[in-house]
């Protein structure tokens, strides 16, 4: 990677740090909540929470990005991910555990806020698609670590070696802060530290933002739905938790395959039929879960599971960078979190009512149906976000909005 774009890589090298605290935290909480005598719909409520203190703090923090630097977030929310991780692994009640996945969930909104901020902020428009392909494959790989540390650890006393899983990944996400040096450039543009603030209403109201908002909250709730009730049934199935654990892995793994060969594939197809095309997939996929299928076929479709819904985050940050007003791309960035964060409050909730009315599979028939809806927003995105560009001139900034000419 050339010195240029050095900061990229170690942005990326933190993001797999935090993120595999955060990947190896959450199964353990729920194994740990298990332990703890949780049944299904408490173990939405935990997977809830994690999302709560975000979806209400991801605005403010977004306006804050826009008129300043991004930096000072992430080495914050990598202290807030470590101390939720570790106090979850002495928290001996449901409600300490629930009240601690917030502190982790808050954290890894901080962090991910200022680091979508600076890869926006940093990279011209023909490089967004590439730069947050790159970005997200720090979480894809940490998703891809996480699972398998945490079920190589867990086993036996569940109670005890879920808490030592928590504790240990809390160590992996300090590991992050060491290459959270010179990430961000040193001079903002003007226009971040004292433009006018934008309406949300006038940002949610632009065209290709509320489907790319969409599109991202049916993506995650699927990885998070997938991470937090694939231990569920696990136990259920009688599959090991080691084995759950390289089953998430396998499916982080098959997302860093389709993240590495996204260029091509939106030459190929163009950014609005790879969305609309990959969650309808992911949609068929997502419903396949629900069958007692054997483990080899299991491992199958959550391989071509995670290919799939390796498109959405990525693509659907560069829509709604483009489609947001340069003025106000953090604060957009933060709306699609808020949609993150409002699909992991009301995704796993949801799937704990209806786990516990129709059985432990059942969420994933609801994710078929979700990412059906997002596959049809897809379709009808801006045709000014398909992948094609104007030409940029080498020296372009890149807060410049890809339509403005100068």
């Amino acid at each position: 990677m050339s010195p240029s774009r050095s900061w990229l890589l170690r942005l990326v090298i933190a993001f797999c740090f935090a993120q595999a605290a955060v990947s190896m935290a959450r199964p353990a909480v729920s194994y740990r909540a298990l332990a703890l005598g949780a049944d299904e719909r408490a173990i939405g409520v935990i997977a809830g929470v994690y999302a709560l203190l975000p979806l209400f703090a991801a605005v403010p923090l977004g306006r804050r990005t826009d008129h300043g630097r991004c930096a000072p977030l992430l080495p914050f929310g990598v202290v807030l991910i470590s101390g939720g991780c570790a106090l979850s692994g002495v928290a001996d009640s449901l409600p300490a555990m629930a009240a601690w996945s917030g502190v982790m969930g808050l954290g890894h909104l901080c962090f991910v806020i200022g680091a979508q901020s600076i890869v926006a902020r940093q990279s011209a428009p023909a490089e967004q698609d590439r730069n947050f392909g790159h970005f997200t494959i720090g979480a894809s790989f940490g998703q891809l670590v996480g699972p398998m540390a945490a079920g190589w650890l867990i086993g036996g006393d569940m109670s005890r070696t879920s808490a030592l899983a928590l504790v240990v990944s809390a160590g992996v996400g300090v590991l992050s802060l060491a290459s959270l040096w010179r990430i961000e450039h040193r001079a903002p543009l003007p226009t971040r530290r004292h433009g006018p603030k934008v309406p949300v209403h006038r940002i949610l109201r632009t065209r290709g933002v509320p489907a790319g908002i969409f599109i991202s909250l049916a993506v995650l709730s699927a990885t998070d739905i997938l991470t937090a009730y694939l231990p569920v049934i696990g136990e259920h199935r009688d599959i090991a938790p080691v084995t759950v654990g390289l089953l998430l892995s396998l499916r982080a793994a098959a997302t860093i395959a389709c993240r590495l060969a996204m260029p091509p594939m939106i030459r190929l197809l163009g950014r609005t039929a790879l969305l609309a095309v990959s969650c309808l997939l992911a949609a068929l996929l997502c419903a396949g879960i629900a069958l007692p299928v054997p483990v080899p076929a299991l491992a199958l479709m959550l391989a071509a599971l995670g290919f799939c819904l390796g498109v959405g985050q990525p693509l659907s940050m560069t829509t709604v960078v483009q489609a947001a007003p340069a003025e106000a791309r953090s604060t957009a960035l933060a709306l699609r979190l808020t949609g993150n964060r409002l699909g992991q409050v009301a995704a796993p909730a949801s799937a704990g009512l209806i786990a516990g009315v129709a059985g432990t599979a059942a969420p994933f028939v609801t994710l078929g149906v979700l990412l059906l809806v997002a596959a049809g927003l897809g379709t009808r995105k801006s045709r000014r976000t398909d992948g094609v560009r104007p030409p940029v001139r080498a020296d372009h900034p890149a807060a410049q909005r890809p339509r403005s000419r100068r």
